[in-house]
């Protein structure tokens, strides 16, 4: 796989700061049952990276000390982590809103039987992974049989009472474009997503994300591998929006890898850019005990550019519902 930090360290992008800490974004580890050509992470069914029980354990610590709002689980899938469901319950212990970033066909995998259940049951946010809802265009980004799986597995999370619009359990959906293209206005998008879902799978959720590639781990080693590197920089770049700097995710949001140790965002943590606390070199989830991140400086690279281009893009989908981009499509399918 091609490095691609060396292409990226190198920028103009606007410094920024930290506001207060609102949401730990904790990566439990790079196992998946999907290996996808887009995923930043370069997650998969091989990996072996796992968060610990001491440091799962520290992680609500940390959620009861800052007073933290939001826990947002991530991966590869992690759910395969062992200690996901403890952490689950611990945190809404707490009163803090669990995010779990889904791809649904873990749903449907041997030893996860009652999964959709157990998020159910504790009032989990399902934010899932679903690129297009077309089944030819899901199973060429994420292998065959992933688009007929995934409509299972919303069909479970529908029965459970995912998707009704009432706030209770809310489900969310997440489309990224499949090359170097910015996506699509998200407002239209999600329209399209909730007429076609519901005429032709009778499948039902409460908001769509859409998310712009990053150029890095195996999505930017195949835009180097094809030339397209530079160009895609140049879009993101060209694109930018000024305004989308004041809700870019990171000024909210730490991101926690397996071993516990802070990034600014999920994409600084795949390029192993440690986030800034209290002139720390590598600071951790202990260190949060003690110090506020807030008003510290943001690390930033050429990747950022892709988070305040056009419409802007983040872990909640666009920023700003952003005016047209030139030459997205308007339907999929």
């Amino acid at each position: 796989m091609h490095p691609t930090l060396p292409l990226l360290a190198a920028t103009d992008f606007p410094p920024i700061r930290r506001r207060r800490l609102e949401t730990l974004q904790v990566n439990l580890g790079y196992r998946c049952n999907q290996s996808c050509l887009h995923c930043h992470v370069a997650a998969g069914p091989n990996r072996t990276e796992a968060m610990d029980g001491a440091t799962a354990a520290l992680v609500l610590d940390v959620l009861r000390a800052r007073g933290v709002t939001t826990l947002d689980l991530t991966g590869g899938a992690p759910e395969l982590n062992p200690h996901f469901r403890d952490l689950v319950r611990g945190a809404r212990a707490l009163g803090v809103r669990v995010i779990d970033r889904c791809n649904l066909t873990i749903l449907s995998e041997p030893g996860q039987e009652d999964l959709a259940e157990f998020l159910a049951a504790h009032g989990v946010e399902v934010t899932a992974s679903l690129p297009c809802y077309s089944a030819g265009n899901v199973d060429r980004q994420r292998g065959d049989g992933v688009f007929e799986r995934s409509i299972a597995g919303l069909r479970r999370l529908n029965a459970l009472g995912y998707g009704r619009g009432d706030g209770a359990l809310v489900l969310n959906l997440v489309y990224n474009p499949q090359g170097p293209s910015l996506p699509p206005p998200q407002a239209a998008l999600e329209a399209d997503y909730k007429r076609e879902l519901a005429r032709h799978f009778g499948v039902r959720f409460d908001h769509l994300f859409t998310l712009a590639n990053m150029p890095i781990q195996r999505f930017g080693s195949t835009l180097v591998s094809k030339g397209t590197f530079d160009g895609y920089l140049k879009l993101l770049k060209g694109a930018h929006r000024d305004e989308n700097l004041a809700t870019v995710m990171c000024r909210s949001l730490v991101s926690v890898d397996w071993q516990g140790y802070l990034h600014d965002c999920d994409f600084n943590q795949m390029l192993a850019l440690p986030a800034r606390l209290n002139g720390a070199p590598r600071p951790h989830l202990r260190d949060l005990l003690v110090h506020d991140p807030e008003g510290e400086p943001i690390r930033v690279a050429d990747h950022c550019w892709g988070c305040t281009a056009g419409q802007g893009s983040s872990c909640g989908g666009a920023l700003d519902a952003g005016p047209p981009v030139a030459g997205a499509p308007a339907r999929l399918g």
